[in-house]
């Protein structure tokens, strides 16, 4: 009796098993990797945290790091700076990704498309320090009549309130969250437009033939289809952008005022306070304090990520 196994019929040849091993290892790599990786961090950070005199998580003064037996540092503002940066970047991308992705996939010619999708995907090819230099030195001066126009008659607004930083100098969340919206647009873009184009064309096909629109078609049939897909993408977008150090070190103007949730504040996220303070990494303890946080946005990273993985998994699974 031939033995029945989950690879049909037939007990599975050599080769299928050895991919199964290497799929199964490959995927407990990266377990083992991520794990290593958190370990790390938490073996680094421990000894800081013991000479830390804060609340890690609630203290978002000045960091005084330069005494290792009495420190003083926390997460608290620079978590704020880094998901307020992210979630303004990524209300910005969000409906622009929508509308990319429909036009390619609905309306777009197919000789246009590749071309178009292609320039679009090009953007996540530009380094991080050329958009920096980009949005404080070119964008910022075309944001500024906006910006003041936005602080002078919505000031009442805690979001365009005056904030720590100069609203002239651009060095504010307001040009960052601008700069991020165009880092992380390919990604959303490009995962949105993958999965506007699984949507079924028997369907599409059987609408359009009952005299439908094609904007009906896209709301009745493609939007409904691929809305977790783009939630998906959209949070992978936000992950890029929680981690982004480069272009935010260049833009953002770092200051010791508090952060009070307007878009004219400066600050520093957490990625970029571990960058600024790449000279002080020769000291385990001044070093440890600064992989703390880099261990407090693994954490976040991940499990926004996670979050990505669930809702795709919840689409994909259902059906």
């Amino acid at each position: 009796m031939v033995p029945i196994s989950p690879w049909g019929d037939a007990s599975p040849n050599v080769g299928d098993r050895a991919f199964r091993w290497l799929a199964n290892g490959s995927g407990l790599l990266i377990v083992v990797v991520m794990g290593a990786i958190g370990g790390f961090l938490l073996l680094r950070a421990v000894p800081a945290l013991k000479r830390n005199r804060e609340n890690f998580f609630s203290y978002g003064g000045n960091w005084v790091t330069t005494d290792t037996s009495a420190m003083h540092f926390g997460i608290s503002d620079l978590l704020k700076v880094t998901v307020f940066v992210s979630a303004f970047a990524l209300i910005l991308a969000m409906p622009v990704a929508l509308g990319v992705a429909i036009f390619l996939t609905q309306y777009s010619s197919r000789r246009a498309a590749g071309p178009l999708a292609y320039a679009v995907d090009l953007l996540a090819g530009v380094p991080s320090i050329i958009y920096g230099a980009w949005g404080l030195y070119v964008l910022a001066p075309q944001l500024r009549p906006l910006a003041t126009l936005l602080n002078h008659s919505m000031g009442w607004c805690f979001l365009f309130a005056d904030g720590n930083a100069s609203v002239a100098g651009g060095g504010t969340i307001f040009t960052g969250g601008v700069v991020l919206a165009v880092m992380i647009l390919p990604i959303i873009t490009a995962v949105t437009r993958e999965v506007f184009i699984q949507a079924p064309q028997e369907q599409i096909e059987a609408v359009l033939a009952l005299g439908a629109t094609r904007w009906e078609v896209v709301k009745t049939i493609v939007l409904p289809f691929g809305r977790s897909g783009y939630i998906s993408a959209a949070v992978l977008g936000l992950g890029r952008a929680m981690g982004e150090t480069v272009a935010l070190l260049i833009i953002l103007r770092g200051t010791q005022a508090a952060f009070g949730w307007s878009l004219f504040d400066g600050g520093s996220t957490v990625a970029t306070k571990i960058a600024g303070a790449a000279a002080q990494f020769n000291d385990q303890y001044k070093a440890g304090a600064y992989i703390a946080a880099g261990l407090a946005l693994f954490v976040l990273t991940f499990v926004v990520d996670a979050l990505a993985r669930g809702a795709a998994g919840t689409r994909w699974g259902g059906r």
